[in-house]
């Protein structure tokens, strides 16, 4: 019996398009074998959502959700913004959400979680797609705690509650009245929406993007012939901007233009009484890193019409 690796689970999900948890069964239930796996999805009635399956889903919404100290963000894609719209898959969204809040982040688990009306997150998923006719699938989920204080949640251009492009989860440690947190956090979460930080302090930012701005602030400074020592100076001038300006807790704050978040935050922990820290922040931007495939909609056309794009169709 084959090994019942991430892997060999990921292949079969891309090659069938049904869900994670079934994925894992139809293994379990085959000793590994990948085609006999499809084979038995198929016997199961998920050959609906397998003619789905290869299509880049780059579209959808992002869910937030939040509880006191506790918020949840999720991203759950499809192929068309049109399904994005669809009532049944922003509940999905939402439901999701509001199932992290409680179960956690982590993808595998949120999937083989229970549905509310039975069944599981990869159960009702695959269900949405045989209905809809669309693939989708849910990428990613993170979660933020506090043990005092609040988490804030913001969507920029929210299709729906707590459903939009771009959802923003930010953390507020502190003693301070709620009142006061809730205001503060959602100016910094509508901060995060319109900067897009990369890291909440300098030092978190990754050293690979780090060295990556060195080198092309090297170049520059080269090109500029001065001295060595000056473009070495140049070059951690460039650097030292760049940590600013993209870390949260360092960058101008957009609602007046002048402070730094950092100050913003000291100034609110002053007049609320009691020190405020901001803890964490997440942001979620629909499709971000996802290669979205580019469709040739007149050679499609021509392809189901059994000709070739450039040629008459009655030639």
């Amino acid at each position: 019996m084959a090994e019942i690796t991430a892997a060999l689970v990921k292949e079969l999900r891309e090659r069938s398009g049904a869900g994670m948890m079934d994925c894992k069964k139809a293994l379990a239930e085959t000793g590994g074998d990948m085609e006999a796996s499809i084979d038995w999805l198929r016997t199961k009635g998920l050959a609906t959502a397998a003619k789905k399956a290869g299509r880049t889903a780059a579209e959808g919404l992002v869910g937030v959700a939040v509880s006191g100290t506790r918020g949840a963000a999720v991203e759950v894609n499809s192929e068309t913004d049109f399904v994005a719209k669809n009532e049944l898959f922003q509940q999905f969204v939402k439901t999701v959400a509001d199932i992290a809040l409680e179960k956690g982040a982590e993808v595998e688990a949120l999937s083989a979680a229970a549905w509310p009306e039975g069944g599981t997150v990869a159960d009702k998923l695959t269900a949405n797609v045989a209905q809809i006719g669309e693939n989708q699938a849910l990428r990613r989920a993170a979660l933020l705690e506090v043990s005092e204080g609040v988490v804030v949640s913001y969507v920029h251009n929210a299709a729906a509650p707590g459903l939009g492009k771009i959802g923003v989860l930010v953390a507020l440690e502190s003693a301070a009245p709620a009142e006061a947190l809730e205001a503060l956090g959602k100016q910094l979460a509508m901060h995060v929406a319109a900067a897009n930080p990369l890291a909440l302090n300098e030092d978190d930012l990754s050293a690979d993007m780090i060295e990556r701005e060195r080198a092309i602030a090297a170049e520059k400074a080269a090109e500029s012939g001065k001295p060595a020592n000056i473009v070495e100076k140049m070059v951690e001038g460039s650097i030292a901007k760049y940590r600013k300006e993209n870390a949260l807790v360092s960058q101008i704050f957009v609602i007046d233009g002048k402070s730094k978040v950092s100050d913003v935050v000291a100034a609110a922990a002053k007049e609320a009484g009691s020190p405020i820290t901001l803890a964490n922040y997440v942001r979620f931007q629909l499709g971000e890193g996802i290669v979205k495939e580019e469709s040739d909609f007149a050679a499609e056309v021509a392809a189901a019409a059994g000709v070739k794009k450039d040629e008459p169709a009655n030639a």
